[in-house]
């Protein structure tokens, strides 16, 4: 099977770049599409983010084959029962959060009966809303799918080529397992990000402003990272919090030993950190997951 219509709930980055992958890649497809933003729907429409924004979610549905949510964690539920009562049954429901297992429950909450089959296509830049979509953004990127037991097959055969089709890499992955994977991959790395910022922020009376005024590439790549959307992040810690919370303690294990290290001078065990830490770098320029050149590669729609 194929889908021929396909709804997207949430017209920001996530939202509005698979609108428009759809039409550069899935030129036969139809896209309808609702954000709960009115101002957000004025500039879908001006960006022609999909063929028709619509002013309700259930308009959004009514004719769709596949519907993709794109709203914080938190806003979910939410956003799935506005869409319940115009959804066709044989609809197959899927999102695009990075936190599988809170948002797999509260879309088979909000729909009891329907097909659910979570994914998270692991892309995305520091910008957010509907100016900050662009069609590219999956291209070479994961997409994880994380179906229950039992799924349609049919459906997921779909999904997954939907999402090779947009360019993306996609693997198969249970749930549980993903929120950790991503705990350490993608969250803990915001959250340390945004608390170095912060402490930045509070020590600028301190340095008279030189905090900011000479920033070097490493400060400057964190504030990249906590520049991104807050009301995403804040859901993404509170819906994966367990995960998290277990990282965070390695971290934190991890932390206090390099900090023994300098404090007693312990120069092997820091080069040798260093030297583990800088052949993960290499690694992930080979799988092709990011660029060594000083702008990492980043067009400036990217950037």
């Amino acid at each position: 099977m194929s889908f021929s219509n396909v709804a997207i709930i949430g017209l920001g980055l996530q939202g509005g770049s698979i609108g428009l992958a759809v039409q550069a890649y899935l030129p036969g497809v139809r896209t309808t599409g609702y954000d709960a933003d009115p101002v957000t729907r004025i500039r879908a429409r001006e960006r022609g983010l999909v063929h028709e924004v619509c002013e309700t979610a259930t308009d959004a549905v009514k004719t769709c084959d596949l519907v993709i949510f794109c709203v914080p964690p938190s806003a979910m539920g939410a956003a799935a029962r506005e869409a319940a009562p115009a959804l066709p049954k044989d609809a197959l429901v899927s999102d695009v959060g990075s936190c599988k297992q809170s948002i797999a429950a509260s879309l088979a909450e909000a729909l009891p009966g329907y097909t659910i089959i979570p994914a998270h296509p692991v892309a995305g830049t520091e910008h957010s809303g509907p100016d900050a979509g662009f069609a590219s953004l999956f291209r070479n990127r994961w997409c994880i799918i994380t179906p229950p037991e039992p799924t349609d097959l049919l459906k997921l055969s779909a999904l997954v080529a939907f999402w090779e089709t947009l360019g993306a890499n996609v693997e198969i992955m249970d749930a549980e397992h993903h929120d950790l994977v991503l705990a350490v991959t993608s969250h803990l790395p915001h959250l340390i990000a945004y608390t170095i910022v912060g402490t930045a922020s509070d020590l600028e009376n301190v340095t008279e402003s030189e905090v900011i005024k000479y920033s070097a590439g490493g400060f400057r790549d964190f504030t990249r990272i906590a520049a991104s959307d807050p009301t995403m992040w804040r859901d993404v810690f509170l819906a994966n919090r367990e995960a998290v919370l277990t990282m965070l303690q390695r971290f934190t294990e991890d932390l206090t030993a390099l900090q023994r290290a300098i404090r007693v001078g312990d120069d092997k065990t820091l080069f040798d950190h260093f030297t583990r830490t800088r052949a993960i770098r290499r690694s992930i320029i080979e799988e092709g997951q990011d660029d060594e050149r000083p702008d990492f590669g980043r067009s400036d729609h990217e950037a």
